[in-house]
């Protein structure tokens, strides 16, 4: 019973990760379609805020300080493009539509 169990949680992860990256791909056609100029500034920013996020993580902390604000919010948003990457990594790889 657990072998079945493993099975069918590894076929519907990798059902999730096929659909995140199809939805991914839809959103970069869809956005490209409606105005290459805004996409590639969209894309600057996200990676401006992803790299924010990233310096906060990595960086030795003060002591005594907290990360508020801003700093909160990109860190949380670099976790989660993290793990989400890490996710595709594993499990959109075994997708038949790449």
């Amino acid at each position: 019973m657990e072998t079945v169990g493993e099975a069918v949680a590894e076929v519907i992860l990798t059902l999730v990760a096929c659909v995140l990256l199809a939805c991914l791909a839809l959103i970069a056609y869809l956005s490209w379609s409606f105005s290459p100029r805004l996409t590639v500034a969209g894309a600057g920013l996200l990676s401006l805020f992803l790299a924010h996020g990233a310096w906060r993580v990595f960086r030795d902390p003060m002591k005594g300080r907290r990360r508020r604000g801003l700093a909160a919010v990109t860190t949380a948003g670099f976790t989660l493009t993290a793990a989400t990457g890490v996710f595709l990594f594993f499990y959109g790889t075994g997708c038949g539509c790449l």
